[in-house]
């Protein structure tokens, strides 16, 4: 069944997927200036196989393509930080002085990239195409949506729906 296939994908590449949330919360980007995870993501889908396209400067966009089928849905996370302080005490605390990822769009990265891979891997068990959409700017206007959806996003292919999710630090995994 496709869904134990997804469960057991994720617990195997749970350790992986953390170090990499790990990673970008070290190592975060204002608007607009998220080169270095903008390059992060690009080659992480490269390396796992999906083609990609820049759009917006930093924007990263993937397609995923299932089985035949002329349905398409959109799976979107956020990539900058905010010009806060880091205080916590962590070891993958920002490096960056005045830089942090404040409100989860490390975890946001992390997770779309996590869902890529697995959603590429069992490619040939779903069907219709997924659109990834990796957005920059979404702390600063006039929004890094509205930038990308100027650039074309939302067109070859055109998405039924757009996805996202945001973390809540006070609710369980």
């Amino acid at each position: 069944m496709l869904r134990e296939k997804i469960k057991q994908l994720s617990a195997q590449y749970f350790e992986e997927y953390r170090a990499i949330r790990h990673h970008l919360h070290a190592h975060p980007e204002l608007s607009y200036k998220e080169y270095n995870t903008s390059k992060f993501v690009r080659d992480h889908l490269t390396q796992i196989g999906i083609p990609i396209t820049v759009m917006a400067e930093t924007g990263v966009i993937g397609i995923i393509e299932g089985k035949q089928s002329d349905r398409v849905i959109a799976l979107r996370a956020d990539m900058d930080a905010l010009p806060i302080q880091e205080e916590n005490d962590v070891p993958y605390a920002s490096t960056i002085p005045g830089v942090m990822h404040a409100c989860g769009h490390d975890v946001h990265t992390t997770c779309l990239l996590g869902a890529a891979r697995i959603l590429h891997e069992l490619r040939d068990e779903w069907e219709g195409t997924i659109k990834l959409v990796f957005q920059p700017g979404e702390e600063k206007n006039p929004g890094g949506a509205s930038l990308l959806i100027n650039e074309g996003v939302l067109e070859n292919p055109a998405p039924a729906a757009i996805y996202g999710l945001h973390v809540h630090p006070l609710l369980e995994i």
